[in-house]
């Protein structure tokens, strides 16, 4: 965390922890009846706490066809093999006196690193040869907040806090990787309204997965209507003012196309996403369920973001699940505006969707039509699982092959296939696979190389995770 940042946090935890503090000890200090009760300490709140601590290993073999990256690009792209640990160590105090304390922290160490990690966006000459894991090094404080829950039904959360809405498609922590993305700033849950969820949150800033460091203003706000105990409608309106992401050139292309003569990689990525959520396991008995998912989502931008910025998204599916087994069959748009912009999740879980072997974590400027299928089957202490993705664009794109240019609507397909074991309540291990099959061989512009094309790969991991 950078310095000036973390002593604005301190300085605003500290105040508003006194503001609290003074309020509930007023309240305290008016009701004398409860001096008579047997008295709950600080060491009480911190025995009664909750353990933040576990430890995950993780294999990852990458086989990617292309081009190694700058500088040594035009040679061709090693394959990638990583072993890492990610320790994080942690603990939340119970209440005391309406405040909850938490505290982790966080390790990656690699024990073998031949490949190319991307830390701070940015790739190391000795390592550009091979393909990317996003697994960098990283010592550091993952999460330090403070709860308050002096209101009924509320929680407010000051500090640097992990956050995950909904399916995290827009709001998640990105989990998956061994860096997690994490949130600075202040959140509010509320449950007052029957069946009902708030969550409001401005956030200041961002942690992404490289370990770089984002400053803005983030707010969100998500509304969760519970229609039966698993069966949800959702609300949301995220307003991201965050000028640089980190993905100047990837949304809008490379060098200044469509821009005026202006360098895509300044483009202001401020937007603002609106949407609605619809989403469910909707029983008939204990054995025979129905599952469905609609959404829809328009991205514009916002504060000074570039006026590209202008998509929507959608999703309809559905399948049903009988006993233990489950399938279903999905699509997702996230729509181009004329191949100038295409809509973005940059605060998503995106490793989630289209597909494991993250081809797509930022969207092509031709946009994506993702019809996929998903079947999961559990047997005892083991859960398996397949999905397979046909991926096109939302509109025609470039294409290149046979030294002869022409247009091309699919990028290619990919199936994904994995296992987990559950050993004991601790401890668990995960087989994953994913491959990934270019089809039309996607350029992004008419001048720019092959560089750009989405080629094809497979990717493998084998993780084991203990939780205390």
């Amino acid at each position: 965390m950078k310095k000036t940042h973390l002593f604005k946090l301190n300085v605003l935890t500290i105040n508003l922890c006194m503001a609290l503090a003074g309020f509930a000890g007023s309240a305290y200090a008016e009701e004398p009846a409860l001096e008579l009760e047997e008295e709950y300490t600080f060491l009480d709140a911190i025995k009664d706490g909750k353990n933040l601590t576990n430890f995950r290993l993780r294999y990852e073999h990458v086989s990617q066809d292309g081009l190694a990256a700058a500088p040594v690009a035009n040679r061709e792209l090693r394959d990638a093999e990583g072993v890492t640990l990610r320790s994080l160590v942690g603990w939340q105090t119970a209440p005391f006196h309406n405040f909850s304390f938490a505290g982790q922290l966080i390790g990656v160490t690699k024990f073998v690193d031949n490949f190319n990690d991307r830390k701070d966006n940015r790739t190391e000459i000795d390592k550009a040869r091979y393909a990317v894991i996003v697994d960098p090094n990283h010592f550091d404080i993952n999460q330090l907040y403070v709860d308050w829950t002096g209101i009924k039904n509320t929680r407010v959360r000051l500090g640097r806090q992990q956050t995950i809405l909904d399916n995290s498609r827009f709001i998640g922590d990105i989990g998956f990787r061994q860096v997690m993305q994490v949130f600075d700033g202040v959140s509010i849950l509320n449950k007052s309204i029957p069946d009902t969820e708030v969550f409001l949150a401005h956030y200041e800033q961002v942690t992404q997965i490289t370990t770089a460091q984002r400053d803005g203003d983030l707010e969100i706000l998500n509304v969760k209507y519970r229609i039966s105990p698993t069966e949800y409608l959702v609300g949301y309106g995220y307003l991201s003012n965050f000028d640089d992401l980190g993905f100047g050139n990837g949304w809008f292309g490379a060098g200044t196309l469509n821009n005026n003569g202006r360098p895509n990689l300044t483009a202001d990525q401020s937007n603002k996403t609106i949407g609605i959520r619809l989403d469910g396991v909707h029983p008939f008995n204990p054995n025979l369920r129905a599952l469905y998912s609609a959404e829809y989502a328009k991205q514009t931008d916002y504060a000074d973001g570039d006026s590209r910025i202008d998509a929507h998204y959608a999703k309809l599916g559905g399948g049903v699940g009988i006993d233990n087994f489950s399938i279903r069959l999905d699509h997702e748009v996230l729509s181009s505006n004329d191949n100038e912009f295409a809509f973005q999740t940059p605060y998503g879980t995106n490793h989630l969707f289209q597909g494991w072997v993250d081809r797509f974590l930022v969207t092509p400027r031709s946009g994506i039509a993702d019809t996929f299928l998903t079947a999961t089957y559990k047997y005892g202490d083991f859960l398996f699982f397949a999905d397979y993705h046909i991926i096109n664009s939302d509109e025609d794109f470039n294409t290149v092959g046979g030294g002869a240019r022409t247009s091309g609507d699919t990028y290619g397909k990919e199936w994904n296939a994995s296992v987990t074991y559950n050993i004991n309540s601790h401890l668990w291990a995960k087989l994953e696979y994913g491959n990934y099959k270019e089809s039309d061989q996607y350029q992004a512009t008419a001048t720019t190389s092959q560089a750009a094309r989405i080629r094809d790969s497979d990717k493998l991991w084998l993780t084991a995770m203990y939780t205390f």
